[in-house]
């Protein structure tokens, strides 16, 4: 049996800007501008870049200083807080790429449905079978071996840049000052709330967009060489900080804030289309026909990929550890995109929108990287991982990861109680599911301290489930 093929640079970074350049730019200028005017979206976008470098650096910083962890998020929370913490992880950050793909598939097919009516706003009975056979088709790609899904992912990452470069471009010499200074603040609009209410209403939209970020950390154990998991991600970040900070400030230099905020999504498509004509609508939409592709199937890898190593420890059932002789997640696969058909059946039949599939996608990833960001953060205090003469590049770090870590703490803020409760209704699964693995490795089913967590996510859950019969909670 041959070995599977091991990723190197070029890959490993197209992973990263793949998983985050997927279908949020497309719908980002009318995302951000739909609750928070200019001064308040460059304050969330310097708060956003300064947070998700801070967090991109911890995660170049932990595969350096633990290059025995593999599976990124995973790994780090179970290596800094145990097994129970650590499988939660997997399963907010896998339940998150299943949402995000249920999204991915909305937005791909309303936007075929503004050429051919029969897809509707994506969620047709037409679109939905559409939908399962590129699902299933990507399923059987990337059971072909990861090796050869990422090449596939490495040229449609290249293409979808393209239209994107386009986009800044010509938008950018249509950059008018008069139009992105007219009312900074929101003044004009009320309903807007407050500046900080502003910035909170885009927290979880820019954050979504920079989800991702650890794809080469959560491939780790796939890549040739170590060095180039953390190069990949910070190439990666900042890449993508500058296309996507050009994307949503320029659109506002060439519509106003009010005009933004009524486009229908793809909101990009619009944009260009005011600057050009109808040709740019035709030419962001093939964009993000060929951007969502490559999304759908690193998500497809990733979100796999983290369950299939939970597995392999010890923390998720046994049976999704389970590779074929390509190296490829088999159970993991089959469970992944068994719950993202599941997933298209529901949209059927919910009127969920493709923002709020996001905001909940983002909220279910929000607690992962808080236990990455505080592991890194202990690290960096006990100095594990430092020689003596690294007191310097220790307190650098130290701080990196303080950084990280308010900024995780701002996001559950920034998120609500409303997400909170949501996301534990959906965590709750997950630690039933573990507790069954456990007892089923003749383990105890929790310990004396993952005890309290796990009823405190079950109580949350408890609260969450009698607010959406009640009605006072909804999606």
């Amino acid at each position: 049996m041959n070995a599977p093929s091991k990723l190197r640079l070029g890959p490993l970074t197209a992973l990263v800007v793949g998983s985050m350049v997927g279908g949020g730019i497309f719908s980002l200028p009318q995302n951000t501008a739909a609750g928070a005017a200019v001064g308040a979206t460059v304050l969330a976008w310097c708060i956003t870049g300064l947070g998700m470098l801070a967090l991109a650096l911890v995660f170049v910083n932990l595969t350096l200083r633990q290059p025995q962890l593999d599976s990124g998020v995973y790994a780090y929370a179970r290596a800094g807080f145990g097994p129970f913490v650590g499988f939660s992880s997997a399963w907010g950050y896998w339940f998150m790429a299943v949402l995000g793909n249920v999204g991915y598939y909305v937005l791909l097919f309303s936007t075929l449905g503004h050429y051919l009516p029969v897809f509707g706003d994506g969620n047709t009975p037409v679109a939905v079978a559409s939908a399962s056979v590129m699902l299933w088709g990507m399923h059987f790609l990337v059971l072909r071996g990861i090796r050869e899904a990422a090449f596939i992912n490495q040229v449609t990452t290249v293409a979808k840049l393209v239209p994107l470069t386009l986009f800044v471009l010509l938008v950018g010499l249509a950059f008018r000052t008069d139009v992105f200074t007219q009312d900074m603040w929101g003044h004009a609009n009320p309903a807007l709330g407050s500046v900080t209410d502003q910035v909170r209403s885009m927290m979880l939209v820019t954050v979504w967009v920079f989800i991702g970020v650890e794809g080469a950390s959560v491939c780790s154990a796939r890549a040739e060489r170590r060095v180039d998991v953390g190069r990949a991600t910070l190439l990666g970040f900042l890449f993508t900080l500058a296309l996507m900070v050009s994307v949503s400030l320029f659109s506002l230099g060439v519509m106003t804030q009010p005009e933004l905020a009524v486009l229908k999504n793809p909101s990009m498509a619009h944009v260009l289309a005011h600057v050009i004509g109808p040709t740019g609508a035709a030419l962001i939409s093939l964009g993000l026909l060929i951007s969502l592709s490559g999304a759908l199937l690193s998500w497809l890898m990733l979100s796999s990929e983290t369950l299939y190593m939970a597995a392999r420890d010890g923390a998720a059932p046994a049976w999704l550890a389970q590779a074929n002789a390509r190296g490829a997640p088999t159970k993991a696969m089959w469970l992944t995109s068994g719950c993202v058909q599941t997933f298209l059946l529901i949209t059927l039949v919910s009127n969920s929108t493709y923002l709020s599939l996001v905001n909940l996608g983002t909220s279910m990833v929000l607690l992962p990287y808080s236990w990455a960001a505080l592991y890194g953060l202990g690290l960096a205090w006990r100095g594990q991982g430092y020689g003596p003469a690294q007191t310097s590049l220790r307190r650098r770090d130290l701080a990196i990861a303080a950084v990280a870590v308010v900024y995780a703490a701002w996001l559950l803020y920034a998120g609500g109680v409303k997400y909170l409760l949501l996301s534990a209704l959906l965590y709750a699964p997950g630690a039933v599911l573990y507790a069954a693995g456990q007892r089923a490795q003749g383990k105890p089913m929790l310990s004396r301290r993952e005890w309290p967590m796990a009823l405190a996510v079950l109580a949350a859950a408890a609260v969450a489930g009698w607010g959406l019969k009640a009605g006072w909670l909804s999606l």
